[in-house]
């Protein structure tokens, strides 16, 4: 028995982890193949039953799992960021949420019978989208910047806040059990603890981080125990309190001043994408086809109401006062696909509902999953066509990525921001994002082909990406990613083959790929010459001011970078051949003469952080 348990979980793994390579591969939500593997492994064939080959182990498993999600999901809810992202972002995780849950609630109530704590209940299920699946409908539908960054941002701050308030009406729909007398005082010992715990478990949290209690190492871990700790000593104080008490934790630990949680968030995240996909097949596995089809034509009248009532209501009312176009509004009206966060929170409560015996708990979870497959399914084959169709549809984007953020970097970002290209910096050195932010460059702390980055990056606008760091092993992993992203022509690097030894040498994938600013361009020859004085220039060049005069302008000599034309930026690289007029050239003019022994050393300096 022992050994069947375990190889359903090794099968259970394996199959996650090609589902999750299928939604990045097909540039779809994942949570699609996860759905359909799961369906096809429960209902379909009878392969998988999760009740019997989990036993009592089920429930104690999905409870810590959506635990850990909704503690990764509070966070990335920094409120400091909602307020940067525009009106539109802030009412549709306000006004909307309510609306939309109100809409649903009545359509669950007279178009299901549902009875109304169990509608109420199932309209804040549902009234979150996610990053999980926003993120891959926009790479693939690419709409206009505004609306992509709407819709980002919409989807990560909508996940903790949802979950947040479906946790809370749980905890009413369940007190409303108590006779009357003892409604108020259950739910608001659950809002007591969980509000008081939470907050004073984050405090002593970040108060441990910030000083250093604890060494690099033990974080993610010391952070992850003690959140599941917390979790199980609320729900012992307080029956089901637990999920709002680590909300409310990981709400307050994003909001701590000065506070680096970016490794936290990432170790998160990649311990909820294996939770998730385990979790997602075996929940989905749970479904009872005969369940399903009792729920009758009442389930597709609640998804039309989500779909065409619920969403569009929504934005045209969250929109009023907004810079919005009409188009826009009819766009953002057809995305909001449902995703992991209903699926396994509504697992989670509809066990705990109907232990305690409430009639009718057991069609929350069907129905749930009717309105995540059919929003997933039919937004993301629609999306694409619907954006065109509006004329909301990004045009070839020319913003760049550049991935390392040294003296030239900037200069080289700065230029091209000047001449109206939306640029990113990104670097995993603090003190180069920090002269970056200084000259107001949009940044990026981290990794660029993080888990973190995935979710949180904001990519709309940006269609190439250029490796100019001294990070070779950093280097060819953020190439291959971007490739998947942009394509394999719009990801070009410099050539850093000067070291010696076999070691140093990359892949020779890699290095048929590097050829920007020319062959003989590398991460060390910039370096130098910046030392020398070298600076990034724009010069516009006509047939009074020719590239040959150019050239004679600097007899040192100078290293094309790029160029614009009509509106188009294009990138030098060493099958660059450069007209003699009618273009911008952006280029590194050397000054031989200009050397200066302080700047070589600070250059060599930082072009040497990362030689191995």
């Amino acid at each position: 028995m022992a050994e069947q348990v375990a190889g359903m979980l090794g099968v259970v793994g394996v199959l996650s982890l090609i589902c999750q390579w299928l939604g990045w591969r097909m540039r779809l939500p994942a949570i699609l193949p996860l759905l359909l593997c799961g369906l096809l492994l429960g209902p379909g064939l009878g392969v998988i039953h999760p009740e019997q080959l989990l036993g009592n182990l089920l429930f104690p498993l999905i409870s810590l799992g959506v635990a850990i999600i909704l503690f990764e999901g509070a966070l990335t809810l920094n409120f400091k960021e909602i307020r940067e992202h525009g009106r539109m972002v802030i009412h549709l995780v306000s006004v909307g949420v309510l609306l939309t849950w109100v809409i649903i609630t009545l359509a669950c109530h007279y178009l299901m019978g549902f009875v109304w704590e169990l509608a109420i209940l199932f309209g804040a299920l549902v009234v979150v989208t996610g990053p999980t699946v926003i993120v891959p409908m926009l790479r693939s539908v690419k709409p206009s910047a505004k609306l992509g960054s709407i819709l980002r941002w919409e989807g990560i701050v909508i996940d903790p806040i949802g979950a947040l308030l479906a946790v809370l009406v749980y905890e009413y729909v369940i007190a409303t059990n108590d006779p009357a007398a003892h409604v108020l005082q259950a739910l608001g010992l659950t809002l007591l603890l969980g509000l008081g715990l939470g907050a004073s478990s984050g405090w002593m949290l970040g108060l441990i981080l910030k000083r250093s209690w604890l060494p690099h190492y033990l974080r993610n871990t010391a952070v992850l125990t003690l959140m599941l700790g917390i979790f199980v000593l609320s729900n012992t104080m307080a029956e089901e309190s637990g999920l709002l008490t680590v909300t409310v934790m990981g709400i307050w630990l994003a909001n701590v001043k000065d506070l680096d949680i970016s490794d936290i968030i990432e170790f998160k995240e990649t311990l909820t994408v294996l939770m998730i996909s385990a979790l997602f097949i075996l929940l989905a596995a749970r479904l009872d086809s005969a369940a399903v089809m009792a729920l009758g034509w009442g389930s597709v009248g609640v998804l039309l109401v989500v779909l065409f009532i619920a969403r569009p209501v929504s934005i045209w009312v969250c929109g009023l006062g907004t810079s919005l176009s009409r188009n826009e509004k009819w766009f953002l009206s057809w995305m909001a696909p449902r995703g992991i966060v209903s699926a396994a929170v509504s697992s989670l409560f509809a066990i705990k509902l109907q232990e305690k015996g409430f009639a009718g708990a057991e069609l929350i979870v069907p129905l749930v999953f009717v309105v995540i497959i059919g929003t997933v399914v039919l937004q993301s084959l629609t999306a694409s066509s619907w954006a065109r169709c509006l004329g909301v549809k990004m045009d070839a984007p020319q913003g760049i990525l550049i991935f390392g953020a040294s003296a030239f970097s900037r200069e080289f970002a700065r230029i091209l921001q000047n001449l109206g290209f939306k640029v990113l910096l990104s670097d995993t050195n603090w003190d180069n994002i920090r002269l970056a932010r200084m000259d107001n460059l949009p940044v990026y702390f981290g990794n660029p082909a993080s888990e973190h980055a995935e979710s949180t990056l904001d990519l709309t606008g940006i269609g190439q990406a250029l490796v100019i760091s001294p990070y070779r092993k950093l280097n060819p992993l953020v190439n291959f990613y971007y490739q998947d992203v942009f394509g394999e022509n719009k990801v070009l690097g410099l050539n850093n083959l000067e070291s010696g030894g076999v070691r140093m040498q990359m892949s020779g994938s890699y290095r048929q790929q590097l050829s920007l600013f020319g062959e003989g361009v590398s991460y060390a020859k910039i370096a130098s010459q910046m030392s020398r004085g070298g600076r990034v220039k724009s010069t516009v060049l006509t047939e009074n001011f020719t590239l040959t005069d150019l050239q004679s302008r600097y007899p040192a000599g100078f290293v094309p970078l790029a160029w614009c034309k009509e509106g188009k930026l294009y990138i030098a690289t060493s099958a660059t051949e450069l007209g003699d007029s009618g273009y911008e050239l952006v280029y590194l003019a050397l000054q031989e003469d200009a050397a200066r022994t302080s700047g070589a050393a600070s250059e060599n300096g930082e072009a040497g952080a990362e030689l191995t």
